[in-house]
This record gives structure tokens, sequence and C-alpha cells, in this order.
């Protein structure tokens, strides 16, 4: 599905309103179609005015209560689906402050059970030495230290074994020189130490396989709930389950080619040679 982020801005207010135009033409007052959606009418008032962001399943019973003519079903979806997506812009979480953006992973990765993370081009914060983390936040305005701290706090949640953490990390993003070559290799041997706590699993993807579907995004999976993708202006956060199940599926893809265990610490140890070459 292609949008812009403006749209996602719109769709909550958008599918309100359609939603009490298409009750409107079929005729039904709001204490009839609530009731033919065993919803209370309080409930459905909140929806036709935007209070309340209904789920798909709701959003379904009510086109179904309605009649709704495909077309009608269709375009109604397409909004459901947007309403349950969230952009998240670069220059608004600068201006927020970066080190609240770390308090709101935070909270993402305490409250989640089984992380995926798909790693097409860098090393992300919870793997990341503290220099390295410092680099990689070069293009952010300000005094970055306090978020530099923050990413380092974050990475004690690897160690709670009642979680589980894959990390899938193409070559490229374990080579990208985001430092000089000797700190790149201490990044390279904090990844092969961090491979043997128990509840972390380090994969690689190397250039020599074959894979037919293109890296694309960054994206990180929270259990079967929430899914965010890293553009360059920003981010995407999915709450529809379609989408979130489409990331998970990209994901297995991808894992079912991915080196784990010693054969991956094998070619890690390689590389940091390699930099210390």
């Amino acid at each position: 599905m292609t949008f812009q982020p403006e749209q996602l801005i719109r769709s909550k207010a958008d599918l309100a309103t359609s939603l009490r135009d298409l009750r409107k033409r079929a005729g039904l007052s709001q204490v009839r179609l609530a009731r033919r959606c065993t919803m209370s009418q309080t409930k459905l008032s909140n929806i036709e005015t935007g209070q309340v962001s209904p789920n798909l399943v709701d959003v379904e019973l009510i086109l179904r209560a309605l009649e709704a003519p495909p077309a009608a079903v269709a375009e109604v979806m397409s909004l459901a689906r947007l309403a349950h997506t969230e952009w998240q812009g670069k220059r608004a979480s600068w201006r927020r402050g970066l080190e609240k953006r770390q308090a709101d992973l935070a909270g993402l990765e305490s409250e989640a059970m089984v992380l995926r993370y798909f790693l097409p081009a860098m090393v992300t914060g919870l793997l990341a030495t503290p220099e390295y983390a410092s680099a990689s936040l070069s293009g952010s305005p300000g005094d970055t230290s306090i978020t530099v701290a923050r990413k380092l706090e974050r990475q004690a949640i690897l160690y709670d074994t009642t979680k589980s953490f894959t990390f899938l990390l193409t070559e490229q993003a374990v080579r990208w020189p985001v430092l000089h070559r000797t700190a790149m290799a201490v990044q390279v041997d904090r990844l092969i130490s961090l491979s043997h706590l128990p509840n972390v699993r380090v994969g690689l993807l190397l250039t020599t396989s074959t894979m037919t579907r293109g890296p694309m995004n960054t994206f990180t999976i929270y259990d079967q709930r929430l899914a965010t993708v890293e553009t360059f202006t920003g981010r995407i956060v999915f709450q529809d389950a379609r989408d979130i199940s489409e990331h998970v599926k990209v994901f297995a893809t991808y894992e079912r080619l991915a080196l784990f265990g010693e054969e991956a610490r094998r070619v890690l140890m390689q590389w940091a040679t390699l930099f210390r070459s």
C-alpha cells in the first residue's frame, strides 16, 4: 500500500466520516445499527465522531450490518488500515528530543516478549558499542550525549532471559564503515559476545547467499502486536494485524537464509580480523 505521511493524519477523520455517511445512506439510526453489530450506541457514536478509533473487526461488523457495496467496503477498509498506521517524522522527533524517543523504545522493549530486528544497513542501538552509538547519531542536531547514554542503558534488556531477541544483519550492516577500522573490529567483537547470550540470536545474511527479495527497510517486530519500519525521514508504526503478519513472513524468509551460532561467529571473527589488518 502506497501512502503519504499526511494521509495517515487524515485517515482517522475520514474513516469516521465514511462510516457515518454510509449509515445515513442506509437509513439506519445509531441505535439500530449498534444493535445489529452487538455494539453499544455510545461506542458507535464515538466511532462516528472520531473520538474512538475502531479496530478492523469493528469496521467489518459495521460494513456487514450496513450491507455496504464492495467498492465502499474496499475504500473504508483501506482507511481503517491507515488509521492503524502512525507516521513519526524525524524532524518532529528532533523537536521533541531524541532522548524521549529512547524512552519510547525502552517502553516497547519492556512490554514485548519476542522481539525481531531486521537490519539491512547498520547495527541497531541494542547491539552497539558506545563509539558506534555516538557515530550513528552524527547527523542529528545538538548534543547527543544524553541520547547515547539512554541507548546504552536500554541494552540491559538483553540480559532479561524471559525475553527472546533475534537480530538479522546483512553483511553490509555489519561491515559498513561507520567508524575507523579498529573501532569497527571492536563493534564486531561486541556482536560475537552478545551472540553467546542464551536468549539472543544473531543471524548473518551474506552477500554470497542467493536472495530473491531485496532488503528494503530496517524493521522491528514486537510480539505480534506492532511493527516499526525505518526510513530516511522517519518511521512508520503498523498496528494492523495483517501488516504485522506480512512483516513476520518477510522476517521468517530471511531467517531461513541466515547463519547463526558458531557459523555466524566464525564469519564475524574473520571480519573483525580484516578490520584489524
